[in-house]
C-alpha cells in the first residue's frame, strides 16, 4: 500500500507534511506496525484482550454510577 500527497500550488512545506501525517494517521498504518512490533502469542493475545475488555467495563461502571450520583443531587424534592 503506497501513500502519496502531492503539493498544491502555492502549497508550504509544513502543511504538506501535516497533509501527509494525516493520511498516515487515517489509513491505521503506524497502529498495526506497533502491534506487529514485537511477537504475541495466541493465548497473551487472549489475556491481553481480556485484560482491557475488564477495564473498559470497569470504566463505563464507573462512569455510570458517577452520572446517577450527580443526578440524584439535582432532583427537586
Amino acid at each position: 500500500m503506497s501513500l502519496s500527497v502531492l503539493l498544491r500550488d502555492g502549497e508550504s512545506q509544513e502543511s504538506l507534511l501535516i497533509r501527509f501525517q494525516k493520511v498516515v494517521q487515517l489509513s491505521g498504518i503506524l497502529r498495526e506496525f506497533k502491534t506487529h512490533r514485537y511477537f504475541v502469542s495466541k493465548g497473551e493475545a487472549d489475556r491481553i484482550k481480556a485484560k482491557n475488555s475488564a477495564r473498559k467495563r470497569q470504566r463505563q461502571v464507573f462512569k455510570q454510577n458517577k452520572y446517577y450520583q450527580t443526578r440524584r443531587h439535582n432532583t427537586p424534592i
